[in-house]
């Protein structure tokens, strides 16, 4: 698809609702997370044909990992390593020229989820036609600490936002054009602070293994009715 300046160049994803799609279909809790695993390469395939070139997608919270149980928290771990060496989503990153970056603090995740995330992120590497940020680990107060502490080791003469934004752990993300919230929720939960600055926000009602082909295009369409004034 040709972009114009209405694309959203960049979309980041609050896939919130696994849990209450999975207690609605009266599925467990497996069920629902493998399909919002799948869902998040459905839409990214289907966004790079809207013109999309960069998607992040937050796949688990520093909050997540502290705060839900070690039971929940583990299978997680289960899957996402499972689907980082799933055959089928490499085949599917490759067909889409998907390029995979990890982001977050790999320290809090253990050693096989750690190591099975990066090996995808090196097989994926050389794809240019789409980025996919997977933030796992992720907190947005700690990515700016993160940027703070190590501006601290360095003790520079001088600090301004280029200098905090360059030592972020998302320092090469992008701004973000429109950011995507499913299952009602209406608060972005520190979810990139410094890049969506001027994000455009949507809130679906779908929960996230619901989220469809249309729903993507509705909310693309109506970031194309925005009017983005940068402060203007």
């Amino acid at each position: 698809m040709k972009k114009n300046a209405q694309t959203p160049l960049h979309i980041a994803i609050i896939p919130d609702g696994n849990r209450r799609w999975s207690r609605s279909n009266r599925l467990n809790l497996r069920k629902g997370y493998s399909m919002g695993i799948g869902k998040v390469i459905d839409v990214c395939t289907w966004a790079k044909k809207q013109g999309v070139d960069t998607i992040s997608v937050w796949a688990l919270s520093t909050e997540n990992i502290t705060q839900r149980s070690k039971a929940e928290i583990g299978l997680l771990y289960k899957l996402y390593i499972k689907s980082a060496n799933d055959q089928k989503i490499l085949e599917l990153l490759e067909k889409n020229g998907a390029r995979v970056n990890i982001i977050g603090n790999m320290s809090i995740l253990p050693k096989r989820l750690k190591d099975a995330l990066l090996k995808l992120q090196n097989q994926t590497r050389m794809y240019k036609e789409l980025t996919v940020n997977l933030l796992v680990g992720y907190g947005g107060k700690d990515d700016i600490a993160y940027a703070v502490r190590s501006i601290s080791a360095e003790r520079p003469k001088h600090i301004d936002s280029e200098a905090i934004k360059s030592r972020l752990m998302t320092a090469d993300v992008p701004d973000v054009d429109l950011i995507i919230r499913t299952s009602g929720e209406k608060r972005l939960s520190g979810l990139l602070p410094w890049q969506s600055n001027y994000s455009e926000l949507y809130f679906a009602r779908k929960t996230w293994p619901d989220f469809g082909r249309e729903d993507l295009k509705r909310a693309i369409d109506t970031f194309h009715r925005r009017q983005r004034r940068f402060g203007k």
